[in-house]
């Protein structure tokens, strides 16, 4: 019985934390329907930018707004070098992956005398420090990270229903119809690579807080994680009529985490793990193109706030 109630802690833990980066995906890859590779880069910002300002002591909250906004800053970048330089998506991503790969390294060096691994195990986080304390420590992390999805789900909710939130999942379906109706697309592009990048920094500074260290490597397999997680949420939950795709896309992260946490629990070999994603990943786009016909993910976009 132990066993069980540690993996699901574990998987709730993990599949909240990684639910951010979901959000993020479902963003760029479903509404946009734009395949940004960018994640695995700002994903890492995330971490590496928290971990350097806490140990130079800047309150760990904080440390959420400033890793949010320089994601932002990096999608923005992403959707500059698509609309105002006519490059393709995913070579944008590429583009800025790349970039950030140096970016990361030089945060690293100069902000944690020249160490590639940045630890901060005995100062405060969000859970061990202030509001922490009032929940007990086993489940801790599982509640605040609750709390702290919660928040953004309800936010990103109300945006989409939004004038702007309307504009950028019209863009996502049809740029004409956007343009007909005096407005920029190319714009709403880029506001939605920010925000989607600013999820997936979140992301990184939310787990780097809970693993007490953040380093270069954090990013590998990020795009992969995401979209599964996007794919399973949207394809699953398709058929539950009153649950929004946002909350489809955070329980999509848990089932794929709790996967992994099963395999973990019955002694797979952790070398192994990221082929069980890439395999995870297979099956959810194989069932999704069986179930949703040729548009992917794309009905959920279709879908976003309307309840």
């Amino acid at each position: 019985m132990d066993i069980i109630i540690n993996v699901l802690r574990v998987t709730l833990e993990e599949g909240l934390m990684y639910a951010l980066l979901a959000i993020g995906v479902y963003i760029t890859y479903s509404i946009l329907d734009f395949p940004d590779l960018s994640v695995d880069g700002t994903m890492p910002l995330g971490a590496i930018i928290t971990a350097v300002l806490i140990i130079h002591g800047v309150n760990p909250w904080l440390c959420l707004l400033i890793a949010f906004a320089l994601g932002m800053v990096c999608g923005a970048v992403t959707g500059l070098l698509h609309v105002k330089l006519n490059i393709r998506p995913l070579l944008c991503g590429i583009i800025i992956y790349t970039a950030m790969l140096s970016i990361n390294l030089v945060l690293l060096f100069k902000g944690n005398n020249g160490i590639t691994v940045a630890s901060f195990f005995r100062k405060p986080t969000i859970f061990n420090s202030g509001i922490a304390a009032v929940f007990p420590d086993t489940w801790r992390i599982v509640i605040l990270s609750l709390i702290l999805v919660v928040i953004c789900k309800i936010i990103m909710d109300f945006y989409l229903k939004t004038k702007s939130g309307l504009l950028l999942r019209a863009t996502g379906d049809n740029e004409k119809y956007v343009t007909m109706l005096a407005r920029d697309p190319g714009y709403t592009k880029i506001l939605g690579l920010a925000i989607g990048n600013g999820f997936a920094a979140l992301s990184g500074c939310v787990i780097a807080q809970q693993k007490g260290s953040a380093d270069q490597q954090m990013g590998v397999g990020m795009v992969v994680l995401g979209l599964a997680s996007v794919i399973i949420g949207l394809s699953v939950f398709k058929n539950v009529k009153f649950m929004k795709p946002t909350t489809m896309v955070i329980l999509g992260s848990i089932l794929y985490k709790a996967v992994l946490s099963i395999a973990l629990a019955l002694n797979l070999p952790t070398e192994y793990l990221k082929l069980l994603m890439a395999v995870l990943f297979t099956i959810a786009l194989v069932f999704s193109e069986k179930w949703s016909g040729k548009k992917t993910v794309k009905g959920g976009a279709d879908n976003a706030g309307d309840e």
